[in-house]
């Protein structure tokens, strides 16, 4: 289920004929919500790392009557200006009727698709038990096994302090106790991780918190092994420096007045948008469609608990 929909579509406000990027396909909920508008002369671009859910959000899509065409790539959205570029070049030089134009809409949830979440051969939750993977491209060598039993005990730390947010001495500890166990035989499957970090944590925090103890681990080692924050920040780069472009005049990935927005979901990844988007403000490239994040409605949270920490920020290209 797409969080904040209904938001996305109106401040996004796709039309008829535009190119639509999906940065993060997932099962193409929010795709195909915005391919109902571009109708037969626009293009949506979807990218996602994982290619199942890639598959399925392009099939969606397609399957729409009078829909627009789709242009598929198994990519992190990091690599978006590129890929763009490299198709709008390619497709001008070989003259292809149906060429890819700069984009005037871009969106990025920062989410997961609920079967990669339920899954539990994916590895992402403790909820149900499954190896400890957490890689959302099944392609990619390093998982989450592999960092827990190999990162040296301070490495392992930093990680939960940076990625999962946990307090200095909480992240020590976790670290410490990890890393006694592994020393018994490689520490493999989600339970037997949140019960090792259950155990580290200590039963009185455990039961004061409303989360449980073990999920800031898990954010800390899905975040590391997909290199999240590496991959938001490389995206929030190639906007800044096409939106540089667009006001030089220059031609580039995202047309004039292109719409940009991002939902995160923890504050890791919310930060950078809203330092991101309020230099592009401050420096006269853009301007705030949100002047605040908009989050989910009482009734979305009730039928989606997932949207409860969701956060969308959009801005607006000048031109």
């Amino acid at each position: 289920m797409p969080v904040l929909l209904r938001e996305a579509i109106e401040l996004l406000d796709p039309r008829a004929g535009e190119v639509v990027i999906d940065c993060t396909a997932g099962l193409g909920g929010h795709a195909s919500a915005m391919a109902e508008r571009l109708g037969p002369t626009g293009t949506v671009v979807l990218m996602d790392l994982d290619p199942v859910n890639l598959q399925v959000a392009a099939d969606r899509v397609r399957a729409l009557p009078e829909g627009p065409r789709v242009v598929a790539w198994h990519a992190s959205f990091a690599e978006v200006a590129a890929r763009m570029v490299k198709g709008i070049a390619g497709a001008a030089r070989e003259g292809q009727i149906t060429s890819l134009s700069p984009a005037s809409v871009v969106l990025a949830d920062l989410g997961f698709a609920s079967g990669q979440v339920d899954d539990p051969r994916r590895g992402f939750s403790f909820m149900r038990d499954g190896p400890l993977d957490m890689r959302l491209n099944p392609a990619t060598p390093i998982t989450a096994a592999e960092l827990v039993n190999t990162l040296p005990e301070s490495d392992l730390a930093r990680l939960i302090r940076e990625y999962g947010e946990e307090p200095p001495e909480v992240s020590r500890k976790i670290a410490r106790i990890v890393v006694q166990e592994r020393k018994s035989g490689p520490i493999e499957t989600t339970v037997r991780l949140a019960e090792i970090v259950r155990a580290a944590v200590g039963a009185a925090r455990a039961h004061a918190s409303s989360i449980h103890p073990a999920t800031r681990t898990f954010q800390a080692l899905r975040i590391a092994v997909n290199d999240e924050i590496g991959s938001l920040e490389r995206l929030l780069e190639s906007i800044d420096r096409a939106a540089t472009a667009v006001a030089a005049g220059k031609d580039t990935w995202l047309a004039p007045g292109a719409r940009i927005g991002i939902i995160g979901f923890h504050s890791l990844e919310d930060r950078p948008v809203k330092r991101r988007f309020a230099g592009l403000v401050e420096r006269g490239l853009a301007e705030p469609v949100t002047h605040k994040p908009v989050v989910a409605s009482d009734a979305e949270t009730q039928a989606n608990p997932r949207a409860r920490s969701a956060k969308l920020r959009v801005v607006r290209l000048k031109g």
